[in-house]
């Protein structure tokens, strides 16, 4: 059983003793922490936090327990039940909540659950904010209402329904380019949430013709979650059978996207923001960024538009926040997440799926097509297990001294851009690993890159 407390949320396998694995102990213990937390947040006398959840088996007994740990703590709750990572992130916004809560465990597998934390504007708590959560969990600082000042529930089962309305809403949605585009689509929901949402999407943007795959949201994974190539050989094979124009792949909370080309090979992860940030950009003049481990194309695309790009720190809520700094107008992460600020300030696949139907639509090309236009690049990533006495930031510090005459950035490990590729070489902080991402024009390019770096590595530490 696996447990493991975060910044970013509460994430674990279902079962086992409390402590261990995410328990009904342990579920009522963060939730209600971080209710506490959005009670000393907040100058609302009476206080509103939206929950959604994913499709997961185990997602109705957790709801079950976040709702009453909530309403224990007198705060009102708006349960939009089954709904995406994105969807519940725009209806903190729209409820003017002080809060909310997703139940999901993203792209892992069936057995696992989490509480992912979002504050008023719908944003993932940053690491000062996470941290003061898990010390009221520790302390268990928590004061639950009497009897008179209990919380109270309100179920909403149509904001998926205003969630597509504000995607259709965007200047740069064209529905009628779509519609006489007359696109035959290919989507795989992963038995989770996108199978609700996602016909919703298509039949508002006027696209007709379409061929779902695993779309009954029972949570019993019809494959490994994570969008990559290795677990989407299903809809690869639909895209050849049914002569399908572009596919689409979410993961269970659907806030990533992967697109699958018309001869069913795969657009690319990576590609998703790249394509959708040329689409952005050439319409509105602006700034972008991705995190440090994603793909240089972003940066290529976004100076050929005469933009400026820079690199965030790993996860959602440090790319947000340079994002803001910045003024970005559009952004995300290597691993399809494309966050549209015009929309929400958060990873969401449907905005992704209309800006590509619209790009592709006014481009009037194939998939295969549009991904040829772009600089071809391959990442390669890899790990190093050290041993526990060994002090990895000793061996990240040597690297950067060893590479000082290169371009470095230390926001969040080390990064080494060379003038061709790329290195990132990031420390674990709940084991002693290195993971080495590496990109280079070719894929024995970004092999050979990290393979170097594990040799240096290795003669650093003294490791033979």
């Amino acid at each position: 059983m696996t447990l493991i407390k975060s910044i970013s949320g509460i994430r674990g396998t279902i079962g086992g003793k409390p402590g261990d694995g995410l328990s009904p102990i342990d579920v009522v213990k963060y939730a209600s922490a971080y209710g506490q937390w959005v009670a000393n947040n907040s100058n609302n006398k009476k206080l509103k936090v939206v929950v959604g959840r994913d499709a997961r088996i185990s997602g109705k007994m957790v709801n079950q327990l976040v709702l009453g740990s909530l309403n224990g703590l007198g705060i009102d709750v708006v349960d939009i039940g089954l709904a995406s990572t994105p969807t519940t992130e725009m209806a903190v916004v729209d409820y003017k909540a002080d809060g909310g809560l997703i139940l999901t465990a993203s792209h892992n597998p069936k057995q696992w659950n989490a509480l992912k934390l979002l504050n008023s504007k719908g944003e993932f708590l940053n690491a000062a904010e996470g941290a003061v959560v898990l010390d009221i969990a520790e302390k268990e600082d928590f004061i639950f209402a009497e009897v008179d000042d209990l919380g109270k529930t309100e179920i909403v089962t149509d904001y998926d329904a205003k969630h597509i309305q504000h995607v259709l809403n965007l200047k740069l949605v064209d529905v009628d380019t779509i519609k006489k585009a007359n696109f035959k689509v290919a989507f795989d929901a992963i038995n989770s949430v996108g199978g609700i949402i996602l016909p919703e999407l298509f039949k508002a943007l006027g696209v007709t013709q379409v061929v779902g795959l695993n779309t009954e949201a029972n949570g019993h994974f019809a494959h490994t979650p994570e969008p990559l190539p290795e677990n989407l050989t299903q809809i690869s094979t639909a895209m050849i059978e049914n002569k399908a124009d572009v596919g689409f792949v979410v993961d269970p909370d659907v806030d990533r996207l992967a697109i699958v080309n018309e001869d069913g090979s795969m657009f690319g992860e990576e590609y998703t923001l790249v394509a959708i940030a040329d689409y952005i950009l050439s319409d509105t003049k602006g700034n972008t960024v991705s995190n440090l481990s994603s793909t240089r194309a972003l940066r290529d695309v976004t100076e050929k538009h005469g933009g400026k790009y820079e690199a965030a720190a790993v996860g959602e809520v440090n790319v947000v926040s340079k994002m803001n700094e910045i003024g970005a107008i559009i952004g995300g992460e290597g691993n399809g997440g494309v966050i549209y600020p015009e929309l929400h300030a958060g990873r969401d696949a449907l905005v992704g799926i209309a800006l590509f139907l619209t790009f592709l639509a006014k481009k009037k090309l194939k998939c295969t097509e549009l991904r040829a236009t772009y600089p071809q690049y391959y990442i390669s990533k890899n790990k190093i297990e050290l041993t526990p006495q060994i002090n990895v930031d000793e061996i990240l510090l040597k690297i950067k001294e060893k590479y000082s005459n290169e371009k470095v950035n230390d926001i969040d490990g080390i990064k080494i851009d060379f003038a061709n590729e790329w290195v990132h070489l990031r420390k674990s902080n709940t084991e002693p690993i290195i993971r080495i991402y590496s990109e280079s024009q070719s894929e024995s390019k970004a092999e050979a890159l990290a393979k170097r770096m594990i040799g240096e590595i290795k003669e650093i530490a003294g490791i033979n």
